[in-house]
């Protein structure tokens, strides 16, 4: 393992970011404790350049300690490396207010490649032969000290980034994808990051709700309420007051005494002791209260399927066998490549020139300007087929991969570890 050093006061952090400012190259990670409480806090910054590994803790300086990381970071004339950046722009700009530019992030870099798995552990396996250990993944950054497999662990996740980077930033070049990863790179840049805030309506989106009677429904949303400020009392997540499974079990079948409760998927005696009677008092809420509103059919985020016809299935259709296609050619997944609402709007807005094409808000400007006189060339030969009977349709449309997946509300919107492969750019994970 290299060497770090490990830096805890503010002065350290001046001094640190003096020595940044002449460097042409950084790496950079975080490490939060979303995982371990309600109100999650960033515990960790790890940096790696040629002056050396460090690792700053936050926890331990004022609010305000690791501004002088922020002109830094805001260059763009020093390129900022990450991997799966997302989760750290988030909580950078939000616990420090400190905005990153000059950003290249490996593990869109891989995906852009086509990689398999593109997790940081599998791309410096890849590259080096250097298996990282995955032994910390689950650990609590907010506790201190941090013990020595801790900081080993922090350190390994910057100390190779820069020469990963590298790599893949030649593999896009050679393969003429730079342009398509700098481009991700930029719009990743200018995100806006919005204050986290309660969705009071959370839980629509635990899987299985929406199958709930109304009066189910009603009990469930005064168990999710419940739940919510249980775990906002004891800064807790909230999966881990009590799961989604079962809430959705209570709901379904609502027990009326502290007998029928215990007999329940998850109401263990602890429990019964701490929660039973308030268990008891937000079903009898669900309950005897007004019945739950008639729920709007759901679409699939960004999907506009409802508004497509005969031929704009036709269209669809031949999109999704055009993408199975190139997307194989280019040695890419099919929703990488392109996403399936992104199809969806094509197919029902139909666009008929180059200008319309890099006008539809689900297509990437970089897409539409590599790929959209291919598919405006589709367009044009799916409406001049002939049209197809709804029964010989498909059942089941091919290469439905890039579609909206169903949240499950009971894992919280953290960052994941990263070493295995993220299977989108909102989280990430380690392999």
């Amino acid at each position: 393992m290299a060497e770090y050093r490990f830096i805890d006061r503010v002065v350290e952090v001046e001094e640190l970011a003096s020595k940044l400012a002449l460097e042409k190259v950084i790496a950079v990670d975080t490490e939060a404790d979303s995982f371990f409480h309600y109100f999650d806090k960033l515990c960790l910054v790890q940096v790696a350049a040629s002056c050396g590994t460090f690792l700053i803790d936050p926890l331990s300086m004022p609010p305000r300690g690791l501004e002088p990381l922020a002109p830094v970071m805001a260059n763009p004339a020093i390129r900022k490396i990450f991997h799966a950046a997302e989760y750290d722009l988030f909580v950078l700009s939000r616990h420090c207010g400190i905005t990153v530019r000059g950003l290249f992030d490996t593990m869109i870099s891989a995906q852009m490649l086509g990689y398999p798995a593109v997790g940081l552990g599998a791309l410096v396996e890849r590259h080096f032969d250097i298996k990282l250990s995955k032994d910390q993944q689950r650990t609590d950054w907010s506790r201190r000290p941090l013990r020595e497999a801790q900081l080993d662990y922090a350190a390994s996740d910057v100390i190779y980034l820069v020469e990963v980077a590298e790599t893949l930033e030649r593999e896009l070049g050679e393969k003429k994808r730079l342009v398509w990863a700098q481009a991700e790179f930029a719009a990743l840049e200018q995100r806006i990051w919005p204050e986290r805030e309660f969705d009071v309506q959370g839980y629509l989106r635990i899987k299985g709700a929406r199958k709930l009677t109304p009066r189910g429904i009603a009990v469930l949303r005064e168990l999710f309420l419940w739940r919510d400020k249980r775990a906002r009392d004891a800064d807790r997540p909230p999966f881990k007051v009590m799961g989604n499974g079962t809430l959705l079990d209570l709901a379904q079948s609502p027990p009326t005494s502290r007998r029928a409760l215990g007999t329940r998927r998850g109401i263990t005696d602890l429990v019964q002791r701490r929660f039973g009677q308030e268990l008891l008092d937000a079903i009898e809420r669900g309950v005897a209260g007004p019945e739950h509103p008639p729920l709007e059919r759901k679409q699939p985020t960004g999907s506009i399927r409802r508004r497509l016809d005969r031929r704009g299935e036709t269209r669809l259709d031949e999109l999704k066998r055009w993408r199975a296609v190139r997307a194989r050619e280019l040695g890419l997944d099919p929703g990488v490549f392109c996403p399936n609402a992104s199809l969806e709007e094509i197919a029902a807005v139909l666009p008929r020139s180059d200008e319309e094409m890099r006008g539809l808000s689900a297509l990437k400007p970089w897409w539409a300007e590599h790929f959209g006189a291919e598919v405006l060339r589709v367009l044009h030969a799916a409406d001049a087929a002939p049209p197809v009977d709804d029964a010989q349709a498909p059942a089941e449309r091919a290469e439905e991969a890039g579609g909206a997946a169903p949240v499950d509300s009971e894992q919280p919107r953290r960052k994941r570890s990263r070493r295995g492969r993220r299977g989108s750019r909102g989280g990430r994970r380690r392999g």
